[in-house]
């Protein structure tokens, strides 16, 4: 097994951090992705990952500081949890899954929580996975997300969804809307550029709303504040692919 490190402020600016390594498009989205990060260390927030040019890779922090609407005190929050190509099947998920959970002990938390697609959603963790290790679904949304648990403290309160996420709607109920945020290297790019061309040339109204505090995320109408499109108000989509032209018409059905 590859050797396993911990990015901080004193090694961010010559690590990679997995994501769109060679997407050379999205270098200025990648830049974002660092700077967030940068500024989330100071909260917490732990980003480790496998000492090799992979995506293999888990993210959380203080789910007080997270940028998801649930409320979880004194749990630990997973963001970004994955594993992907020759490194499945190798142990490294259990690895850095224990590390959190090691990470969580030594902290005096409840334990981990994390958002997840009740059935598999792009940009987020594997559910059957996630459960198959010990974690537990303590809520459902009818928009398509789960909120799991794995405690450490069994007599904890159960984490839950924020009000604002309960009815799978936003408030503008025209065209297209996007929440996104940078905590994901492609999100800026393919929000701003691809989604805006494909709007354009379908000639479909667009607003774009940019979660960049702690507080519009843990006020969003959707767990999903990597990247989130609705329709005409109503819950669509985490697939980022969808902003491109080639994809849009095959994801979304209008």
């Amino acid at each position: 097994m590859e050797k396993l490190i911990t990015l901080d402020k004193t090694n961010i600016e010559k690590e990679h951090i997995c994501c769109a390594i060679s997407d050379k498009k999205c270098k200025d989205s990648y830049e974002l992705k660092k700077d967030w990060l940068k500024r989330e260390f100071d909260n917490g927030y732990i980003f480790r990952r496998i000492d090799a040019r992979a995506k293999v890779f888990i993210e959380y922090g203080p789910a007080e500081n997270g940028w998801i609407p649930v409320d979880a005190p004194n749990y630990l929050l997973i963001n970004c949890f994955w594993v992907s190509g020759q490194y499945k099947d190798q142990g490294y998920g259990k690895e850095l899954l224990r590390l959190a959970l090691e990470d969580a002990v030594s902290q005096g938390k409840d334990g981990l929580v994390t958002v997840v697609g009740t059935s598999k959603f792009h940009f987020m963790s594997d559910t059957k996975w996630l459960l198959k290790q010990g974690f537990e679904t303590c809520e459902k949304l009818s928009s398509g997300f789960s909120l799991l648990v794995k405690k450490i403290n069994t007599k904890a309160n159960n984490p839950k969804f924020k009000d604002s996420v309960k009815s799978g709607e936003c408030a503008d109920k025209k065209g297209l809307v996007i929440f996104y945020s940078n905590r994901c290297p492609f999100s800026e790019y393919h929000v701003t550029t691809s989604l805006t061309e494909t709007a354009e040339k379908r000639k479909l109204p667009l607003k774009i709303i940019k979660l960049d505090t702690i507080e519009k995320a843990q006020a969003a109408p959707t767990p999903a504040t990597i990247f989130s499109l609705f329709y005409n108000g109503k819950f669509l989509t985490t697939d980022l692919s969808v902003c491109m032209d080639s994809r849009f018409d095959k994801i979304v059905k209008l």
